[in-house]
């Protein structure tokens, strides 16, 4: 049963690279899985630590990074601390800005916040109405663990 669980899971990736205009190689696909059980943005030295030990080298997981973001199969998020965190794109979110984020000021550690939801639509004829178009959002304080 695992066996068939984890060819289908394949299948669904190739077939997002598929989609997406990429050739769906061996690396490819093992940053997509691992992005795909992440349960929070990861960097770029997250991603090596996990797949290195499986023969991929940090080089290789870069590009492939950066082919996913440009693709839109992976979104990049920077929560201030100049490093880029990795997340797959979900299918469920149709906009630019697919949920925000919160970093703990203390330790560091981001969380997904998927259940907030915000308005972003700028009122007509409002000082905001001239901001424009938002990408992203982040919010900053102190996790559970550190209160």
């Amino acid at each position: 049963m695992k066996k068939a669980k984890a060819a289908d899971e394949v299948a669904d990736l190739k077939a997002m690279l598929h989609t997406a205009g990429l050739r769906s190689t061996t690396a490819r696909i093992a940053v997509l899985r691992q992005l795909r059980a992440a349960i929070v943005p990861l960097s770029h030295a997250e991603l090596a630590k996990e797949l290195v030990p499986t023969g991929l080298d940090r080089a290789t997981v870069y590009r492939n990074l950066m082919d996913l973001a440009e693709a839109n199969l992976a979104a990049r998020v920077e929560v201030g601390d100049h490093v880029w965190r990795y997340e797959l794109r979900r299918r469920e979110h149709e906009h630019d800005i697919e949920h925000p984020h919160f970093v703990c000021v203390d330790c560091g550690r981001v969380q997904c916040l998927t259940e907030v939801k915000f308005d972003l639509t700028p009122k007509p004829g409002t000082k905001t109405s001239s901001i424009g178009s938002l990408t992203e959002v982040l919010l900053k304080g102190h996790c559970g663990k550190c209160v």
